[in-house]
């Protein structure tokens, strides 16, 4: 922290990037961060077991498109432009609408398909993602349906822009 005329000023906090290995079979760093969000208790070969699973099932689904490229295309389609923060200003709480950094938006699409995933039930895994996936793919269902209301959140307070510092 900086001292500044005997106040303390907090610095902002820069979160650091760490080196991750591509996957093997897809050579991809968003299908590593997609597996190790999946990852539950450091079983990360079930993880991945899953996801190949799923990729596999999205080539059947999918015919006239690679399987890798149907991922990232519904990772795209699930990626939010702009989000709302909390801003509190005097007494009221504002939500401000902030654009998001292409890390952050990646990082949202992913929990949001892995979380859309484990809502549903009746199905294993790798099923409920592959069908999440080509739902995404085709800009449609949940994970594509969350994006829009994001959206519509941060449009409806577009008002507020001016306070996002």
């Amino acid at each position: 922290m900086a001292k500044r005329k005997n106040k303390v000023v907090k610095q902002k906090f820069r979160s650091t990037q760490r080196f991750q290995k591509p996957d093997p079979r897809f050579n991809s760093m968003v299908v590593t961060k997609f597996i190790n969000r999946l990852m539950w208790d450091g079983k990360k070969a079930i993880a991945s077991g899953i996801f190949y699973e799923a990729m596999d099932l999205l080539a059947e689904k999918v015919s006239d498109a690679e399987p890798l490229d149907v991922f990232l295309a519904s990772i795209n389609n699930v990626m939010p432009q702009v989000e709302v923060r909390s801003r509190r200003v005097g007494g009221a709480t504002y939500q401000v609408p902030v654009e998001v950094t292409r890390r952050r938006a990646q990082a949202l699409a992913v929990r949001t398909i892995i979380e859309t995933c484990r809502g549903r039930s009746g199905k294993p895994m790798a099923e409920r993602l592959a069908d999440e996936l080509v739902q995404a793919y085709r800009k449609e269902g949940a994970s594509v349906t969350w994006r829009e209301n994001t959206h519509k959140m941060a449009e409806a307070n577009k008002l507020f822009a001016h306070y996002a510092w």
